[in-house]
């Protein structure tokens, strides 16, 4: 049985740039879901009747598929941030807290329009609202990575991690994009959800170095995509929960960031493999739930895929079919390009 809840979700617009009557509407990432925030609550009459009353994420703060954890953007940059706040936003002011820090890293800005702007250095941070004379308070979940920018990469590494070079820094003709930056990935982070179903350690490229950190290229839309197919999944076996969590599925990502030095150690990549720029990934899932991932998963996964590029033509990509038997069981390609674009390996 369908959902309409789960219809109208994954028909949402991603990260819409929409501005929403009751409040104010600014983009949001979340990374550090294992920190818990204490929502906003009820400010003092004293203080103010126009001092916060609460602040909560809007529903596209999460993507189209609603479980996005994660939005990245470079250093002292504007970013927009999805929140609804109730009450009059006009004498709130932001801070920004490195996510296992409570001192601020600068001093309170006031939060003029739709943007915030970031902190200048690279890491993950929790935004802080508050009003004049009032106790500052942390927005519950949000959390935002700022990126070490790429042209901080000095030749085929970066801090000491081996990266190698991407094709768009020698040929102009490269159809791949340079990632905009790099999130500074420490040995703490790998346990924190990009999503619901993928955390940092997932995502990480699997190149054996030893060096911290580690840094990595993640575009959003592709997580996004992915949650999208899980839940595909869910609606086309009628397995939707109403009212609760839909069963989840069994998955092991193979494949997300690939540095170029790793990616040329891949038998059959090619040189311009979107997994170089965070946008694409290999999954296998099993679909059918019987506990083996098989030629049947896969076939029912492109089948949620392209549901879902149907339904997100912004989604649209490649799709690889992988079901030789060089490889441990059938997976599947899938990334953001923009191309309608198939292969089987």
């Amino acid at each position: 049985m369908r959902s309409a809840a789960r219809q109208a979700l994954l028909r949402a617009r991603p990260l819409s740039r929409s501005a929403a009557a009751t409040g104010i509407l600014l983009a949001l990432a979340l990374i550090g879901a294992n920190v818990e925030v204490a929502p906003i609550k009820q400010a003092s009459a004293r203080l103010s009747t126009r001092a916060l009353a609460s602040a909560a994420p809007t529903l596209n703060a999460f993507g189209a598929s609603g479980e996005v954890r994660v939005r990245f953007a470079r250093p002292s940059a504007a970013l927009e941030m999805p929140l609804q706040v109730s009450g009059d936003p006009s004498q709130l002011r932001y801070e920004w807290l490195a996510l296992d820090d409570s001192v601020p890293v600068a001093p309170a800005r006031a939060l003029e329009g739709s943007d915030v702007v970031t902190p200048e250095q690279p890491g993950l941070y929790r935004l802080a609202l508050s009003t004049a004379g009032a106790t500052r308070r942390l927005v519950q979940g949000v959390t935002v990575g700022v990126l070490v920018p790429f042209e901080e990469k000095q030749g085929r590494s970066l801090n000491g991690y081996r990266m190698g070079m991407w094709r768009g820094e020698r040929h102009a003709s490269a159809k791949a994009p340079l990632p905009a930056g790099f999130l500074e990935v420490h040995e703490r982070d790998l346990d924190r959800p990009l999503t619901r179903h993928i955390r940092v350690s997932d995502f990480l490229t699997h190149d054996n170095q030893s060096v911290w950190p580690r840094y990595l290229a993640v575009d959003a839309r592709a997580l996004d995509k992915l949650e999208l197919v899980l839940a595909q999944l869910e609606i086309d076996q009628g397995t939707v929960a109403v009212g609760g969590e839909a069963p989840r599925f069994a998955m092991e990502v193979r494949s997300g960031f690939r540095t170029p030095f790793h990616n040329a150690q891949v038998p059959g990549s090619a040189r311009d493999s979107r997994h170089q720029s965070g946008e694409a990934l290999d999954v296998a899932i099993d679909a059918d739930r019987d506990g083996r991932f098989t030629r049947k998963d896969l076939v029912m996964v492109v089948r949620a895929i392209e549901e879902v590029e149907a339904a997100h033509p912004e989604l649209v990509g490649g799709i690889g079919m992988y079901l030789s038997r060089k490889f441990s069981s059938p997976y599947v390609h899938m990334d953001v390009r923009g191309d309608h674009v198939r292969w089987r390996g």
